[in-house]
């Protein structure tokens, strides 16, 4: 199994459609194998669920992703998990004990309100609807 993680620093990167890397893990047998961080060559929200498919993504572990690429990801088949902050590395260990918190519901739909420089990690997007301050 291939779990990726949106990343940034170390920590979950809040919004799917602007990562620039991902953290991928290979999962055997319950255990990580290996981890490698993937750059995203700055492409947009299309393109990466496509580059998760080509990495053989099984999972994605990210903060706030808006509809579009919701489905993007489902046609690829791959599971989504939003709406998770903090360390990759600690979300990527819950995952595997079956004990990683996420939004079943997250959905990042802000994109043309005007705010410049906004990202949903600025306000918690994985509790709530971004379009609705």
């Amino acid at each position: 199994m291939k779990i990726a993680i949106t990343y940034e620093n170390e920590q979950i990167f809040q919004h799917f459609g602007h990562t620039e890397q991902f953290k991928i893990y290979e999962v055997e047998n319950g255990k990580i194998i290996k981890k490698t961080v993937v750059d995203t060559n700055g492409r947009g929200h299309g393109a990466l669920a496509s580059i998760l498919k080509n990495l053989q993504a099984d999972i994605l572990i990210c903060g706030g992703i808006g509809g579009g690429a919701q489905m993007a990801l489902a046609e690829a088949g791959i599971k989504l998990f939003g709406g998770v902050s903090g360390s990759c590395d600690a979300a990527a260990e819950a995952f595997i004990a079956g004990k990683l918190g996420y939004n079943p519901n997250v959905r990042c739909n802000h994109h043309g309100h005007g705010e410049s420089g906004h990202t949903c990690g600025d306000h918690g997007c994985g509790s709530h609807n971004c379009g609705s301050h």
